[in-house]
């Protein structure tokens, strides 16, 4: 199923959503790999830009080989993130896509993230200044709502639809949740039933057969896979599969999950370095070998690795 969001027409819908400290470069080549139709930037602050942090660069670098990439940017001030936005905007990036879902104390106590739910002005000013100094297209990620008692996802997507966004996602949880208890997928059939632009439903997709069934019950335009795809980027392939021909595939086997491990290792090094690549590898690590024999030793030892040669060597003699 192709989708169409502004004047970009991406090859399937399905979507890896951003996660921070999971959705970096190298994963993302792994999943576009695999089949991913749109994938998302770790969110980046607009004031952390603004000041010029050295951190920004790495988290906002993107390759020709997985575009389409959308760039996304917190923050809560309408100027800064517009001006940051349209100052960006020549980059790679085929999208730039505004967080409003981020469950974070720190960041929701700084008025950003979920917290800009609870003030609809707020988010009619940020959405109407970056849709009016950005020429790509503007997209927007925000929740059920802050809690049970203020559920406004439909209120947000009007805003949004009425500013020139093209295109929201929905993630059917509140803030008050965080990834607790059962996404409500309603939420996003409601949404989809209040506004024209695209509709992007996210939450609680960790199998193909979620995703059909997501699609039948909410009839949204978009299926974006989160806490799926850790140490799972086959989610995307074996989803395409299934939604085009009703075959489900197994999931990889032995020789595979060992390929792509060492492949994603391989990838951290690269971008950043043994050290720190190796670390960013232990909690990967720990998502790739849910449910295997012997798991825990595994991840144990691994964690004790300081060189390439180390791990790959632990890699090929126990999985």
């Amino acid at each position: 199923m192709k989708l169409k969001i502004g004047n970009v027409e991406l090859e399937n819908n399905l979507i890896l959503a951003p996660m921070a400290g999971v959705t970096d470069l190298p994963f993302r080549l792994l999943c576009k790999e695999q089949g991913c139709g749109l994938m998302y930037t770790e969110m980046v602050s607009a004031k952390a830009i603004l000041y010029k942090n050295r951190n920004t660069g790495p988290l906002m670098e993107v390759r020709p080989e997985e575009e389409p990439v959308a760039l996304q940017l917190f923050g809560s001030d309408p100027e800064i993130v517009s001006d940051i936005a349209a100052q960006v905007e020549d980059g790679p990036y085929a999208f730039i896509d505004i967080n409003m879902g981020c469950p974070v104390p720190k960041i929701v106590n700084n008025g950003e993230g979920s917290a800009l739910m609870k003030n609809p002005k707020l988010v009619e000013e940020i959405l109407t200044a970056l849709v009016k100094k950005v020429k790509k297209p503007v997209t927007v990620k925000f929740r059920k709502g802050f809690d049970d008692d203020h559920i406004n996802a439909v209120e947000i997507a009007r805003i949004a639809e009425s500013c020139g966004v093209s295109a929201v996602a929905v993630h059917g949880r509140t803030r008050a949740q965080f990834y607790s208890g059962k996404a409500d997928w309603d939420i996003i059939r409601q949404v989809k039933e209040a506004v024209k632009i695209p509709v992007i439903g996210n939450g609680d997709i960790f199998t193909p057969e979620d995703a059909k069934r997501m699609l039948y019950e909410t009839g949204c335009d978009g299926l974006m896979i989160a806490r799926g795809a850790k140490g799972n980027p086959w989610i995307f392939s074996r989803t395409l599969h299934y939604l085009e021909t009703g075959e489900l595939l197994g999931p990889p086997d032995k020789e595979e999950l060992k390929e792509t491990i060492l492949r994603h290792a391989q990838l951290q090094i690269q971008f950043k370095g043994e050290y720190l690549g190796l670390c960013e590898m232990r909690k990967h690590l720990s998502w790739y070998t849910v449910g295997l024999p012997h798991s825990s030793s595994l991840r144990n030892d691994v964690n004790q690795t300081e060189t390439w040669e180390d791990f790959y060597n632990l890699i090929q003699s126990r999985i």
